[in-house]
């Protein structure tokens, strides 16, 4: 069966599997699917059902653990803006103390990681290892 490409969905798998390289073989990189997109009654119970199990609106779409830090990026193509819900997650969790970055590309990811200080398995330009 051929897998059917999406338009939000590519762009992350390219980010995980780049985050899968560049980080320490124990990291942890993980997406919470937090919407159901069934609409009608049965997406609305759906959604409900996945709300009481503790679903978070606005949360991330990948949270990255590694070496005591915790980061979360949420991913957007080049025109997509984020919601209320996601803003308001933004705010509570750099309020928190904890990372937070909004990813448009690889390259967005990559930065971010070195920008919270995470130490990854990729060369730098002047061939030394990455901090």
């Amino acid at each position: 069966m051929k897998r059917r490409g999406t338009p939000e969905a590519d762009p992350q798998r390219a980010v995980v599997t780049a985050l899968r390289f560049a980080l320490p073989k124990g990291a942890i990189i993980h997406h919470c699917a937090n919407e159901v997109t069934e609409t009608g009654p049965r997406g609305a119970k759906r959604q409900a059902i996945l709300v009481g199990m503790g679903v978070h609106p606005g949360f991330a779409d990948l949270i990255i653990l590694c070496d005591g830090k915790v980061l979360f990026l949420e991913l957007k193509s080049l025109k997509g803006r984020l919601s209320p819900a996601q803003e308001a997650f933004r705010d509570v969790v750099m309020a928190q103390g904890f990372g937070w970055a909004l990813v448009r590309s690889l390259d967005d990811a990559l930065g971010a990681l070195a920008d919270h200080g995470f130490t990854t398995r990729l060369a730098s330009p002047t061939g030394r290892a990455a901090p």
